[in-house]
C-alpha cells in the first residue's frame, strides 16, 4: 500500500489489548515509541489517542505520562470493581465513536488493536472511502480483522524493534517489520 507525505493520520491504541497480549505472548511490555513513529510513517499525524484504564492505586501514572511525552492523548476511564471482586475496563465503544466522529478528518485509521469487536468499525471505514491499517501482535488478533483491514503490522514480526526488554544480540537488528496488505 502507497503511503504518501500528504495523508492524514489518526492513530488510536486500545491499550488493554496491547499490555495483555505482550504480557500474555512474551512478559514484556510493547515499545509504543516505535509504533507511534512507525505508524505515521512519515505523513501527517492529526491526533494519536491511547485508550487507558487508570487504577486506585495509580501505578499506572509513570506509563502515562511516557505516551504524553511521545505525543499520544490519553483517554482515561476508571477500572470499574464490583462487589464480587471483578474488575471491567473496557473502551471499545469509546475507541469506536471517536473513529466515526473524525472519519472526514483523516485519510488514514490506524488501529493498535486486535480485537475482532473492531471489525464493524473497519467495515463502515473503508466504506467512507478511507484506508486502515492494523498494528497488532498476530497471535492474538482476530482472523476477520487481518482480513479486512487494508494493511497491516505484526508486532511478533520484529520484538526487538516493537518489544522494551529483547536485546540486539536475540533477533536480527536489520529486521524491519513485517507488513501485509490486502489486495482489493
Amino acid at each position: 500500500m502507497y503511503k504518501h507525505p500528504d495523508q492524514r493520520v489518526g492513530i488510536f491504541i486500545d491499550t488493554q489489548n496491547m499490555y495483555h497480549s505482550a504480557r500474555h505472548l512474551f512478559k514484556r511490555r510493547v515499545n509504543f515509541q516505535n509504533i507511534f513513529t512507525d505508524a505515521i510513517a512519515d505523513r501527517k499525524i492529526i491526533r494519536a489517542i491511547a485508550y487507558v484504564i487508570r487504577t486506585k492505586t495509580e501505578e499506572e501514572q509513570p506509563f502515562f505520562e511516557a505516551l504524553t511525552k511521545i505525543g499520544i492523548e490519553l483517554q482515561e476511564k476508571e477500572l470499574i470493581e464490583f462487589f464480587s471482586g471483578a474488575k471491567k475496563a473496557d473502551w471499545d465503544v469509546g475507541l469506536a465513536i471517536d473513529v466515526v466522529r473524525m472519519v472526514d478528518m483523516l485519510d488514514v485509521i490506524v488501529l493498535v488493536t486486535g480485537d475482532g469487536d473492531f471489525c464493524p468499525l473497519v467495515e463502515y471505514v473503508q466504506s467512507r472511502g478511507r484506508i486502515v491499517e492494523l498494528i497488532s501482535f498476530k497471535e492474538t488478533t482476530n482472523a476477520k480483522l487481518l482480513e479486512t483491514v487494508d494493511a497491516s503490522i505484526d508486532l511478533s514480526a520484529n520484538k526487538q524493534r516493537y518489544m522494551i526488554g529483547f536485546s540486539r544480540s536475540a533477533t536480527n537488528p536489520k529486521q524491519k517489520q513485517r507488513t501485509t496488505r490486502r489486495e482489493h
